[in-house]
C-alpha cells in the first residue's frame, strides 16, 4: 500500500517511478568508504617472547561449568582491550608458568564423557608466545587431587625442569615430573600432610596436620633421599595460616586467620620458621573484628612490603568471606604503614612485577580493579577480564 501511495505523489507531481531523476539520484555530497580489505580467519598473532611487567595470568575457577575453566592473560595498563589471550584449564585445575622455559602448565582432569567415563589426569604443556599446547604428560591412577584450586598443589623444583603435583585419594602424596622428558619419575608418600612449598634447590615441603612442617630433599632420580619434621610450625587451633603465602625471594609470608604473620625461610634443604611473628593489628570500624579474608588474601612487592586483604566482619569461619581493604604492612618495622579502600568486596590480590607495581584485585563480583599501591588510589576497572570466578593472580 506504501507503493501504492508512493506512485500516486509522483504522478500527481508530473514524476513516475520511470524517471531518469528517480532513477539515478544526485551522487552524495561524502563518498562512501573503501571496503575493508578481506580479513583472514582464523587470525593469529604471537604474543611477545618477553611478557610485559604489566601483565598477570588470572585463574578463572567458573564456577558455574567447573570442566571449562580457564587462564586469562590480562594486560592491566588497558581498560578498554585488557585481554590478551587465554588457555583452558579444566576441571579443578592448577597453573604454573615459566618465562624461563617459556611456557604455561596446567594440571588438569578430564572425562571421556566430560562429567563421566574413563578418568585422564595430565599436565598440559602451552607455548608461551602462542598460547597453544605442545606437549602433555598423562598423570597414571586417577589421584591428581581435586579441589577449588590452591596454587600450592602444583609446583616447580630443580630451577623449573621439574613439576610437583599434589595427590589425593585420599592418602597423600606427590607425583615428580620431568619436563623435559615430560614423563612422570617418582611419587613420594605424604601421610597427614598437605601443600607443596618448594625447598632448597630440589625439594619440597608441606604442612602437616599436628602443625609441624615436614621437609623432603629430592635425588637426581627425583626419589626422596632425605626428610625432616619441625615441630610446632603452626598453632592449628588458635591461629591456623592461610596456606598460599607472599615469596619474598626463598622466603613464604603467612597471615593467619586471625592475622597473625609468620615468615618461613625455604631456601635450604628444611623448612625453618624465622623468629619474630607478629599481628597484623586492628582499627576502628570492625564488626565485630578485623580479619584476614579470602582466597589469595596476602601478596608482596620486590621491596618486602606485604599486602593483605582484611574483612572488618571477622568471625570463626570467615577467612573465606573476602575484604574490602588492603592493609599495607612493614614486616620489619613490624607495623601497619597504610590502608587501601576497594570498591567492592574483593578475593584475591597480587602486584605486578613493574618497576611501580600496581596493585590487582579481583572482587567477588567477577570485576577486576587496578589499584596505585602507593597511594591507595583506584586507577582503572578491568571489567571482567579474569573471566567470571577470578580466584588467583598470578604475575610471570
Amino acid at each position: 500500500m506504501r507503493f501504492v501511495a508512493l506512485a500516486l505523489a509522483l504522478s500527481a507531481s508530473g514524476l513516475c517511478l520511470g524517471d531518469a531523476a528517480i532513477a539515478a539520484p544526485a551522487a552524495a555530497k561524502t563518498p562512501f568508504p573503501k571496503a575493508l580489505p578481506e580479513e583472514s580467519i582464523p587470525a593469529v598473532t604471537k604474543l611477545p617472547a618477553q611478557w610485559p611487567a604489566s601483565w598477570v595470568l588470572i585463574h578463572d575457577f567458573h564456577f558455574n561449568a567447573i570442566v571449562d575453566g580457564r587462564v586469562m592473560l590480562v594486560d592491566t595498563t588497558s581498560a578498554d582491550r585488557p585481554v590478551k589471550g587465554m588457555v583452558r584449564a579444566a576441571q579443578f585445575a592448577n597453573m604454573l608458568v615459566s618465562p624461563t622455559r617459556g611456557e604455561v602448565l596446567t594440571s588438569e582432569t578430564f572425562y571421556s564423557r566430560l562429567t563421566r567415563g574413563e578418568r585422564t589426569d595430565a599436565v598440559t604443556i602451552w607455548d608461551m608466545a602462542t598460547l597453544q599446547p605442545k606437549g602433555e604428560i598423562v598423570l597414571p591412577g586417577g589421584k591428581r587431587q581435586q579441589s577449588v584450586t590452591y596454587p600450592q598443589l602444583f609446583q616447580f623444583t630443580n630451577a623449573d625442569k621439574w613439576a610437583l603435583v599434589a595427590n589425593f585419594t585420599p592418602a597423600q602424596s606427590v607425583s615428580v615430573l620431568d619436563l623435559d622428558a615430560r614423563k612422570v619419575i617418582a611419587e613420594i608418600d605424604l601421610p597427614g600432610c598437605a601443600q607443596i612449598y618448594p625447598t632448597g634447590e630440589r625439594g619440597f615441603s608441606s604442612f602437616c596436620a599436628d602443625g609441624s612442617l615436614f621437609s623432603v630433599k629430592l635425588g637426581p632420580d627425583g626419589q626422596a633421599v632425605s626428610s625432616k619434621s619441625v615441630d610446632k610450625v603452626q598453632d592449628i587451633d588458635n591461629q591456623p595460616l592461610f596456606s598460599t603465602p607472599a615469596w619474598v625471594g626463598k622466603t613464604a609470608w603467612f597471615v593467619s586467620y586471625r592475622g597473625q604473620i609468620q615468615a618461613l625461610d625455604f631456601s635450604g634443604e628444611v623448612g625453618k620458621p624465622l623468629a619474630g611473628s607478629f599481628n597484623v593489628g586492628n582499627a576502628e570500624g570492625a564488626t565485630p573484628e578485623w580479619r584476614p579474608g579470602g582466597w589469595q588474601v596476602i601478596a608482596a612487592d620486590a621491596a618486602g612490603k606485604l599486602y593483605i586483604l582484611m574483612s572488618p566482619a571477622g568471625r570463626e569461619g570467615s577467612h573465606k568471606d573476602g575484604g574490602t581493604e588492603v592493609w599495607v604492612v612493614d614486616p620489619v618495622a613490624k607495623a601497619r604503614t597504610a590502608r587501601i579502600s576497594l570498591r567492592s568486596v574483593a578475593t584475591a590480590i597480587s602486584l605486578t612485577k613493574e618497576a611501580q607495581p600496581r596493585l590487582i584485585v579481583a572482587r567477588g563480583d567477577g570485576e577486576v580493579d587496578v589499584h596505585d599501591p602507593v597511594s591507595g588510589a583506584f586507577l582503572r576497572s578491568l571489567g571482567a577480564a579474569g573471566g567470571s570466578n577470578p580466584i588467583l593472580i598470578t604475575a610471570p
